[in-house]
């Protein structure tokens, strides 16, 4: 991926050194940079690597994944705390999850505890069982659980 960007900047540069302009102007290097991504999609397939801005855009949907997820939790937890009695049965349940390797566990379980109504309390030295707390059991378990394979899924689209 890295070696992608650097191409394309590299294709970027060498555009504005052809176009032979008096002085060196940001349009003409974004012109180069938009014909050294054509150029690079193009060609991806004799890399032996998926196109770089893929995973970029796998990036961004896993961001508006989050946001959403905050939204929607936020709005249950408000709920449950706004509601003149409390009605809710905390408690830990386990998860067994399919990712691998320390960043995208790191990055499931920092997601999870960043998310409302949920904490990740521990994971298993293997790295492939989460204990959750959730604040309702009951109510939000079923949500949690859906959360995290989003999460899971958006998460191994931008890491593999």
């Amino acid at each position: 991926m890295p070696a992608q960007f650097l191409l394309n900047i590299f294709i970027a540069v060498l555009w504005m050194l052809l176009k032979d302009e008096d002085a060196p102007y940001f349009s003409t290097f974004m012109t180069g940079f938009i014909v050294g991504i054509g150029i690079l999609y193009l060609m991806h397939r004799f890399f032996g690597t998926q196109f770089y801005l893929k995973r970029l855009f796998a990036l961004i949907k896993l961001l508006f994944l989050f946001i959403w997820e905050l939204l929607l939790s936020s709005e249950l937890v408000l709920k449950q705390i706004c509601s003149p009695k409390l009605k809710i049965k905390p408690g830990i349940f386990t998860y067994k999850t399919a990712l691998n390797g320390d960043l995208e566990i790191t990055t499931l379980s920092i997601l999870l505890t960043l998310t409302p109504g949920s904490v990740v309390m521990e994971i298993s030295p293997e790295g492939d069982l989460f204990y959750i707390h959730a604040m309702d059991l009951e109510k939000s378990k079923a949500d949690v659980l859906r959360s995290i394979g989003n999460f899971e899924k958006a998460i191994m689209e931008v890491t593999r």
